[in-house]
């Protein structure tokens, strides 16, 4: 299993310990992802990360122990993050085992350090979101677990997500609130046969719709409706490249609000514009050749 995700082009590859590894078999588990981690790194993931055990359990700090030397070991995802003190922990055995990296201090690491995600899984931890969004330096985003959350709160899951939709609010918002700049929606446990792609990609649309920028996947078949749904469609982008280059000329003209196509354009709109632009510049999308295409736009 290990060796099929080599070949998977995805933002971010994560490695288990956790849910997908029976108690008997956790040490065996750690052995091998840490000596996979030592290997050639996979050329198709921006990010490689592995969710240890939760801080509550014995295997945590273990697994820290062991992975935390790994050379391409970018993440650490901590689950069921249910206060600060969750994040503290893994923060204060990351300034113990690699000090150099974390010293509070960006311009005096010798690397990069090991970035967290928090994965929310409970009624606690939604009312904890502020703090444990302020818990630790390194905190990169959120991750809503809404299997776990389903059980902690007797919930049955239905297509329409409705009975989350507090909870998945929430977290894109305390993401945001607080700059951190994953916000992660929750699985789909439908991925077989056109019906599943189907529900994947609708809740890829509520899901972004919602503020995430990204959806955790389970099996090689989501990744390209996943990372299509959340990149800037053609439209989308083409709008925002249009919006960004009359602002330019706008702003020389001294004009604060104009208009485009009979719409209003002002500050909050050229700023959504920007971001569309640098998602889909880091989407690997050829933005050039649209502000080419559009370089002689002119505010109306």
């Amino acid at each position: 299993m290990l060796e099929k995700s080599l070949g998977l082009g995805v933002d971010c590859l994560t490695y288990d310990l956790e849910d997908s590894v029976s108690p008997g078999r956790k040490l065996e588990a750690r052995h091998n992802v840490r000596h996979f981690l030592h290997q050639s790194r996979p050329s198709g993931s921006k990010e490689i990360a592995v969710r240890i055990n939760a801080v509550q359990t014995s295997f945590a700090e273990d697994d820290l122990t062991e992975l935390l030397h790994s050379p391409n070991l970018d993440t650490i995802v901590v689950p069921k993050v249910n206060s600060p003190s969750d994040l503290r922990f893994v923060t204060d055995v990351l300034s113990h085992i690699l000090p150099a990296r974390h010293t509070g201090n960006p311009s005096m690491t010798t690397a990069p350090p090991i970035k967290l995600l928090a994965l929310i899984e409970s009624a606690k931890a939604l009312t904890e979101l502020s703090a444990i969004c302020k818990a630790s330096p390194y905190l990169s985003g959120l991750i809503f677990a809404a299997e776990d959350f389903a059980l902690d709160l007797s919930l049955t899951r239905t297509p329409s997500l409705t009975e989350f939709l507090f909870a998945r609010s929430s977290i894109a918002t305390a993401c945001r609130a607080h700059k951190l700049p994953s916000t992660i929606d929750l699985v789909c446990t439908s991925y077989k046969g056109v019906e599943g792609l189907k529900r994947l990609e609708e809740e890829c649309i509520s899901g972004k719709g919602l503020g995430f920028n990204g959806k955790q996947c389970i099996h090689p078949s989501q990744v390209d409706i996943v990372q299509k749904a959340f990149a800037p469609g053609q439209e989308e982008l083409q709008w925002a490249v249009r919006i960004m280059i009359a602002d330019v000329k706008a702003v020389q003209q001294g004009r604060g609000a104009w208009t485009l196509d009979g719409r209003m354009i002002d500050a909050p709109v050229v700023g959504s514009a920007k971001s569309i632009v640098s998602k889909a510049e880091a989407c690997n999308i050829d933005v050039a050749s649209l502000k080419q295409t559009w370089k002689d736009q002119e505010p109306e």
